[in-house]
């Protein structure tokens, strides 16, 4: 079964993008994941082919119709799809490589890129829309954040790296930031390679690691640690 995402956008040429290229591009064309972006916009009524409206209560900018965003989830997304149906939003739960592991366990998912000042609410609540943030900032669009998404999943998919290991011991994988990394030459501008890690003893190399990727989130994410505290007091 392979994984099968349908994106609703009003800028369909954006995808695949740069999904197109690398582990990504071999994966689509191979046949592990499919990505097929589809027009809000064909589902609109009028002669202009409109989506928005003014926001209720007044203030700026334009919000996704309730109306024709369902008209397109529900030709996409029938009763019988059960795939998760997400909306990339600013508002929504952090992205965590557990949501993303799970995701790339599941049958795809119904991306909605969001526009404008946003979607109706009545539509996230009638038709199931799981809100999903990659970070405390905005975007223009629901698009790169879409990309971004499909990028991790898809390189989490079986088969996809290679070798199944490759992903075992990365940022979020264990909880942790990643330890540093080292290759030839063996000095690099005056900087040598940490001897630990050219001496051939496994065990102490990997206790290194260990240390370097604690002591680095410590520094960058401690809310990293805090989480993991949280769930270990569980």
């Amino acid at each position: 079964m392979s994984f099968r995402a349908t994106v609703l956008t009003l800028y369909p040429e954006m995808f695949p993008g740069h999904l197109g290229q690398s582990l990504a591009g071999r994966a689509l064309e191979r046949g592990d994941a499919s990505i097929e972006a589809v027009n809000i916009r064909d589902y609109a009524t009028d002669r202009h082919r409109s989506v928005d409206d003014t926001p209720a209560g007044g203030g700026a900018g334009m919000v996704l119709r309730p109306d024709i965003l369902a008209a397109a989830i529900d030709a996409v997304s029938p009763g019988d799809d059960t795939r998760p149906r997400l909306l990339m939003s600013p508002r929504g739960l952090p992205l965590t490589q557990a949501r993303v592991r799970a995701l790339a366990s599941g049958p795809g998912a119904v991306i909605v890129c969001g526009r404008f000042e946003g979607v109706d609410q009545r539509v996230i609540e009638a038709r199931d829309l799981e809100e999903i943030s990659i970070g405390d900032y905005v975007l223009s669009g629901g698009e790169p954040a879409a990309l971004i998404l499909l990028d991790a999943v898809i390189r989490v998919l079986p088969g996809v790296m290679g070798n199944a290991a490759s992903g075992a011991h990365e940022s979020f994988e264990t909880g942790l930031l990643e330890h540093p990394h080292y290759t030839r030459p063996q000095e690099f501008e005056g900087r040598a390679i940490p001897p630990v890690l050219t001496s051939g003893n496994h065990q102490a190399v990997e206790a290194w690691r260990q240390a370097q990727s604690l002591e680095l989130t410590r520094q960058r994410r401690p809310d990293l640690l805090d989480r993991a505290s949280d769930q270990i007091a569980k």
